[in-house]
């Protein structure tokens, strides 16, 4: 069985009513990247960028951010 892992940034934009470029703002991520992590089209993600999202919406679990897809 193959896993895939999944960026939950859709699902927390769309609780927080967030936009893109709310969140651009408050991460200094570009939209681009933003869009690229909702849509998951990332291969490789910085811890960086994680770092980011996760201080903007108050996480402190890593996994209300990214899980395995099911």
């Amino acid at each position: 069985m193959e896993r895939e892992i999944e960026i939950k940034l859709f699902h927390l934009l769309n609780e927080s009513k967030m936009t893109y470029q709310e969140l651009a703002d408050k991460t200094g991520l570009s939209l681009r990247a933003i869009s690229t992590l909702v849509n998951n089209k990332n291969e490789r993600i910085p811890k960086a960028h994680l770092t980011k999202i996760a201080d903007a919406f108050e996480l402190e679990d890593i996994r209300d951010l990214i899980d395995f897809k099911k």
